[in-house]
């Protein structure tokens, strides 16, 4: 820390208890100074060569006040006057930075100047801030702090402008070029950059991070570092990801809790202008800072009941990068009043921003807190694709609320269903949570959300799952083993469903590839079990006879073989399907599926030990 002595006298200043000050000479004192509950007993010349505004107190003095002077309003109090009187004096006094805007602001108050006398306090000060405060990192950042209490004499006489230009100056200083003190603590960059051990006498410097400087700034009040912010990013050196990462360590100094989204006690109202202020100061560039941030900072907003206008901006830059979001940023509790465990309301209003951001981007609007600009190309097919996946990992987490309405599970899910999606896994997980969490849904309810499934996009492994699960409906495992079949068939060369029994491609969707959400055109949606076994009866027959002629020894190829063989598991786990949904319908529907099936297992089997599958 800078420091610069002034005065060679020794220290004469006395204390009489706690509100009286005097000068340890001979001579008797001729004036008392009350500087608020402090009273100074001092002599009257050395003040008077120095003070411009002490002479004129002085000469409106009456005899009958006995020459006490009140100077309650100066700038720094009774410390601050203590200085410019020992300067005065002559004696010994120590300038640094905790208490040197306190003397510049009470000299400027007493009329301390040049004209008074050549070489007087003001003059000493300027030059002092000049030459050494102004020029250290640390010592810019202390008297920042201290401008506050003693505005507004401290803006006036523009030290709090230059502590500005001299922190943001400093800040914007290259990495490579900082050679001064500054406060890092961050363990995980510190660990990356060790000290290797001695390698021919030479130890490895420290690299300096980019971000040096984000963590001195958490030491300001958010007034003054909202100011200091302002003036980095007019300055246009640091880039919108360092601001980013210094509004993203304030935060978490300043709001105890913040990393958890539950603020821990504290004064609420200034946590809330706190947060308003960070959402303020948050740059318009996308993924200046992350989006699991933004999430955070949403969640203590609604938290702390913060404004209305803040936390539209918040969702709007959320839905802007809402492609980088986990379900882990997601797994908060709902504001008070929600029965439900997880927000899945708000996952739906961010949603519909993100989807609403191809209509902005092609209207240009800059209203109701959009950035077009910020959120260019955030709308592509692969951010439609990611979001997608998400939705999915989201509400297979929340599936596992059993309040969680079938409503709202369903209404977010359709809102994303034209994005782009690989697979239907996710969806088809999703759903299975949530049936198996909802076990009283009934048989419509269960159809209309396996809708939502898209069967031919589901992998092999869900396939086989799907084929054993007894809490879809017999419809949905029917059209996957359909789509099996078919991919089995194209894997060998083979027919399409294009080839598969008229009334069967009546279970298809439109007669070919499709979701079973348009299954429900028919005009009978619930199977009757006799149908659905002749069904079954002609897939399997057809299957068997299909086998039967590529099992030639000169028409057999490798790839037929083995699909020959997937579409015989495939129709045995149907088969055991049926079983055991039959064990749980109506005796008599029960009666005729049984019958049947056991039927038609012994003619396989008959036919299968006469044409084995190979």
């Amino acid at each position: 820390m800078k420091f610069m002595k002034l005065g060679s006298k020794p220290d004469q200043f006395q204390t009489d208890g706690d509100n009286i000050r005097y000068v340890a000479t001979e001579l008797a004192t001729d004036i008392v100074i009350s500087v608020g509950d402090v009273k100074f007993y001092l002599h009257k010349f050395p003040l008077l060569s120095k003070s411009s505004h002490l002479q004129k107190l002085v000469s409106n003095v009456s005899d009958e006040t006995n020459d006490e002077i009140d100077v309650h309003d100066i700038p720094g109090g009774p410390a601050a006057f203590e200085i410019c009187a020992k300067f005065c004096y002559g004696m010994v006094v120590t300038l640094n930075a905790y208490n040197v805007v306190s003397a510049r602001c009470a000299a400027e108050y007493l009329e301390m100047f040049e004209i008074v006398e050549k070489g007087n306090l003001v003059y000493k000060i300027d030059v002092f801030l000049t030459s050494s405060i102004f020029r250290s990192w640390k010592d810019s950042i202390i008297i920042l702090q201290t401008t506050k209490s003693l505005l507004p004499w401290s803006e006036e006489l523009k030290i709090v402008n230059h502590c500005l230009d001299s922190v943001a100056n400093k800040a914007s200083t290259h990495p490579s070029k900082v050679d001064f003190s500054y406060a890092f603590n961050r363990k995980k960059f510190l660990s990356k950059n060790e000290i290797s051990p001695r390698w021919n006498g030479v130890k490895k410097k420290h690299t300096v991070p980019k971000d040096w400087w984000v963590e001195d700034l958490c030491e300001l009040h958010i007034d003054l570092y909202k100011q200091v912010v302002a003036t980095i990013n007019a300055k246009g050196i640091i880039s919108a990801e360092g601001i980013g990462e210094s509004v993203k360590a304030y935060i978490i100094r300043r709001v105890p809790g913040f990393n958890k989204g539950v603020i821990q006690g504290g004064d609420t109202l200034k946590y809330r202008y706190l947060v308003d202020t960070i959402i303020w100061l948050l740059p318009l560039e996308k993924n200046s800072v992350s989006c699991s941030f933004l999430l955070k900072l949403l969640h203590v907003s609604i938290e702390l009941n913060c404004g209305e206008t803040g936390r539209c901006e918040l969702m709007q830059r959320i839905a802007c990068q809402l492609e980088e979001a986990s379900v882990a940023d997601f797994l908060v509790c709902s504001p008070s009043g929600e029965v439900i465990l997880y927000d899945i309301n708000l996952v739906h209003e961010l949603v519909e921003k993100f989807i609403m951001l191809e209509h902005s981007s092609q209207s240009h609007s800059t209203s109701d807190h959009e950035f077009p600009e910020a959120c260019a190309g955030c709308y592509s097919d692969a951010s439609k694709m990611k979001v997608a996946r998400f939705v999915d990992g989201y509400l297979a987490e929340a599936a596992k609320d059993s309040s969680l309405s079938l409503s709202r599970f369903v209404n977010l899910f359709e809102i994303v269903s034209s994005f782009p999606r690989p697979t239907h896994d996710g969806i088809y997980m999703a759903i299975d949570i949530f049936m198996k969490e909802h076990p009283g849904l009934s048989k419509s309810e269960k159809k209309k959300i396996c809708r939502l499934i898209d069967c031919k996009k589901l992998s092999a492994d869900a396939c086989t799952h799907a084929v054993r699960n007894e809490r879809l409906p017999l419809r949905v495992v029917v059209q996957v083993l359909f789509f099996e079949q078919a991919r089995a068939a194209a894997a060998s060369g083979g027919s399409s469903t294009s080839d598969l029994p008229g009334s069967s491609r009546s279970l298809l969707p439109g007669g070919s590839y499709g979701s079973s959400r348009s299954a429900t055109t028919n005009t009978d949606e619930d199977w009757d079990g006799d149908q659905m076994t002749k069904e079954l009866k002609a897939l399997k027959l057809r299957n068997i006879g299909g086998n039967r002629s590529e099992s030639g020894p000169s028409n057999g190829t490798d790839a037929e073989k083995l699909a020959a063989k997937k579409v015989k598991k495939i129709f045995s786990r149907l088969w055991a399907y049926k079983d055991r949904q039959s064990e749980n319908s109506s005796s008599d529907t029960s009666e005729s599926i049984t019958s049947t099936s056991l039927e038609e297992r012994r003619s396989t089997s008959s036919r299968n030990r006469r044409h084995p599958l190979s």
